[in-house]
C-alpha cells in the first residue's frame, strides 16, 4: 500500500520572523517573547548565516561575562542551520531532524526563506496525520 507523503510546505510555520546577526540578544529575546517563537533564523545582508533558539540564548547567557543588551546574535547563533526546500517530504525532515536532533528546519526556496518547520510543526502534522478523518 502506498501512501502520499505530504511536503514539509503544508506544515511549516510561513513567513517566520528573522533578525540580523548584529541585532542583540536583547533584541532577540523581545522578539521571541513578543511573537510567541523560539527559532529566528539570522540574517546578514538577506542571506541566512545562522539560526538563533531560545534554548542558545539560554545558554550563552549562563556565562558571566555576557551582557545580552551588548552580545548580537551572530556569537550566539548556531552556524550552518538544517534547511529544506518547500517539496522536501515530510517523512525525511522530520527522520533527520529527530536523528540530529534539531528543533527546527529553515525551509528555503532558493536564497529566500519561506517558512520555518519546528518540533511543534511536526507534532501537529502527526495529530493531523494519525487522527481519522471523517469519510475514510
Amino acid at each position: 500500500m502506498s501512501r502520499h507523503i505530504p511536503p514539509v510546505s503544508k506544515y511549516m510555520t510561513p513567513a517566520p520572523h528573522t533578525i540580523g546577526r548584529d541585532q542583540s540578544l536583547t533584541s532577540a529575546h523581545h522578539m521571541m517573547r513578543e511573537h510567541r517563537i523560539r527559532h529566528l533564523p539570522v540574517l546578514s545582508g538577506g542571506r541566512v548565516v545562522g539560526l538563533l533558539s531560545e534554548r542558545d540564548l539560554a545558554l550563552i547567557e549562563t556565562l558571566h561575562s555576557v551582557d545580552p543588551d551588548l552580545t548580537i546574535a551572530e556569537e550566539a547563533m548556531t552556524q550552518a542551520p538544517y534547511t529544506v526546500a518547500p517539496d522536501a517530504p515530510l517523512d525525511e525532515v522530520v527522520a533527520t531532524m529527530a536523528g540530529q536532533r534539531y528543533g527546527s528546519a529553515i525551509v528555503m526556496d532558493h536564497e529566500r526563506i519561506v517558512g520555518v518547520f519546528t518540533t511543534t510543526d511536526a507534532l501537529e502534522a502527526l495529530v493531523e496525520l494519525l487522527r481519522p478523518h471523517p469519510g475514510r
